[in-house]
């Protein structure tokens, strides 16, 4: 029998009060026109950021991703700060695509989120990857499911959605993200399945 590994952290400390904070902030939220709780997205982020080697920091950040996009802005920053350190917070804002409300037009936001990953440290890239990972297979089965009306909950539509993957895909790529070839094959797929625009 093999030796077990020590963790890289310990899952009873910070990482569960950032679980019961992350869960707390975004209660009240679902996925995209679902009853999906969006604490599933979370969890599922911050999988994928541990099995491609996230330390506490960095998993911490996974859960917290999307607290600042769409919980409230700088306040909740500077609430993740106080309570995670500013490393969590840098990466939380890192992987936000904006904090301001009302949110700035939809392509305008993802041309400068896109614009911004290379300059941001590997942690960073790490965690939006994962994030960019996981919708990608979601949009994928919802895509299965329903091909014809699987993007009307975007804000970009359909084309403005699959730009918009398949820039994440070649930048993460260029970057030479660890999440980058799942990330490009679940895209090539999305694209394949989704099939010629109406």
């Amino acid at each position: 029998m093999a030796a077990q590994q020590e963790p890289r952290f310990d899952p009873s400390g910070r990482f569960k009060e950032a679980l019961v904070f992350a869960a707390d902030l975004h209660r009240a939220q679902t996925r995209k026109d679902t009853d999906i709780p969006y604490v599933s997205h979370l969890l599922a982020v911050a999988g994928l950021a541990m099995e491609y080697g996230a330390d506490e920091d960095t998993a911490i950040a996974a859960l917290l991703h999307d607290a600042v996009e769409d919980q409230g802005g700088a306040a909740i920053e500077a609430r993740v700060r106080e309570r995670f350190g500013d490393r969590v917070a840098r990466i939380v804002r890192d992987c936000s695509d904006t904090a301001e409300e009302p949110k700035p037009p939809w392509r305008a936001r993802k041309t400068d989120y896109l614009a911004h990953l290379p300059d941001v440290p590997p942690d960073s890239r790490l965690v939006s990857a994962c994030d960019k990972l996981h919708n990608a297979r979601c949009i994928l089965a919802d895509v299965r499911q329903d091909p014809a009306g699987a993007f009307a909950k975007f804000r970009g539509g359909r084309e403005g959605t699959l730009w918009y993957y398949r820039s994440l895909a070649a930048i993460f790529r260029d970057l030479g993200s660890p999440v980058a070839e799942e990330l490009g094959r679940v895209v090539a797929e999305l694209d394949a399945t989704a099939g010629p625009g109406g």
